[in-house]
């Protein structure tokens, strides 16, 4: 059964570890990695990579990805979202807002210390939710 609008937001909004994929040409298959990210419902997700990592590379080639959640435990649900990127700086904001959703409190200042150490060698990621794809296969049996 296909999901509501607002149920795959607040999907899409669980600390769920994501998988990022991004068109490598049509030589290959597309480049896909997991990834956190940070993601409140009607706006846009956020994440961050290093600056030269093959998948920022790509998103700068191509200008979008599509990101896919999913729980493999019933009930089976996952959504996928797909849109224009665009870069940012990576802010201490943005790196508490990442690894909130991942580690415990008293873990996350230490995190993003260590992440905004190499903060030079780090980019940004928004993504602008254009097109869904989302479903809940109900309960198992």
């Amino acid at each position: 059964m296909s999901l509501s609008v607002e149920e795959r937001e607040q999907f899409l909004a669980e600390p769920l570890v994501a998988v990022l994929s991004v068109a490598a040409g049509s030589e290959r298959g597309p480049v896909t990695a997991p990834v956190w990210y940070a993601y409140r419902p009607g706006g846009d997700v956020l994440l961050f990579t290093g600056r030269t990592s093959r998948k920022a590379r790509l998103i700068e080639q191509t200008g979008r990805f599509t990101l896919t959640v999913q729980t493999t435990s019933p009930t089976y649900r996952y959504t996928a979202v797909e849109g224009r990127a665009a870069f940012v700086a990576v802010t201490p904001e943005l790196v508490n807002e990442v690894a909130a959703r991942y580690l415990s409190a008293e873990k996350v200042s230490e995190y993003a210390a260590g992440v905004l150490e190499h903060g030079e060698e780090l980019i940004g990621i928004r993504l602008r939710p254009e097109r869904w794809n989302a479903a809940d296969l109900g309960p198992s049996h």
